[in-house]
């Protein structure tokens, strides 16, 4: 398999979480591509770590529909699944909605401006045609609401199935949904400032709901 450029820089502290965070970034961003064959030496040269690491964020991701694993055959990244996704997009947008809920009625003042700053950076690029920058900055934007709900658990959930979108997202189309996603942030932050608990979570809800059109065609190598 071809291992991501940089191998063994990372530090041999490496925890199985950070495995698992970059390993599934190489996924999510399609320097693995679906069908590649995953060889744990090939990882445990790039990580640097130990394979008992590797093969706990290998199992993990499986998990997370990230890769899939025959028993003394093959380890390899899943193919794009689009009815996984479907399902995947449903409890997301449902997440979203409940950090809005929890968050919302404490959220400070500092933590709206950060979701402006945020969306501000989101737009600029768009702009630029920057996926990897776009996808960081949407992240951050929706990032804050949900740190600020302080539900270990929403976290959680999160955590496993918002990388299965991302990366139907930036192999399928190479972009976000666009600038109306820039325009609905800005909406659900003037919901937020307004203290508006119920039109913020509808909002943000409707948010995530616009990834549903993407998931409406089979792609290749999903079961559809």
């Amino acid at each position: 398999m071809p291992v991501p450029q940089g191998r063994g820089l990372a530090p041999r502290s490496l925890l199985r979480d950070d495995a698992y965070r970059a390993i599934r970034d190489a996924i999510v961003g399609g320097t693995l591509a679906p069908g590649e064959r995953l060889n744990d030496s090939d990882l445990v040269e790039w990580l640097g770590v130990s394979r008992t690491p590797v093969r706990e964020a290998l199992a993990r991701l499986e998990q997370a529909g990230l890769v899939q694993t025959k028993p003394g055959r093959y380890t390899m990244v899943s193919p794009l699944d689009v009815r996984a996704a479907r399902n995947a997009q449903s409890v997301t947008a449902a997440m979203h909605e409940l950090a809005v809920r929890e968050a919302l009625p404490n959220l400070s003042t500092a933590e709206i401006d950060a979701m402006r700053e945020a969306n501000a950076r989101f737009a600029d690029a768009l702009r630029r045609n920057d996926v990897e920058a776009a996808t960081a900055a949407d992240d951050d934007f929706h990032g804050v609401l949900v740190t600020a709900s302080a539900n270990q658990a929403l976290r959680d959930v999160l955590e496993q199935f918002t990388p299965m979108l991302r990366r139907l997202e930036r192999l399928r189309f190479s972009s976000l949904s666009g600038r109306d996603s820039v325009a609905q942030h800005d909406r659900i932050i003037a919901l937020c400032a307004a203290g508006d608990v119920a039109g913020a979570a509808a909002a943000t809800r409707a948010n995530w709901e616009t990834l549903a059109p993407l998931l409406n065609t089979d792609s290749p190598g999903s079961p559809g």
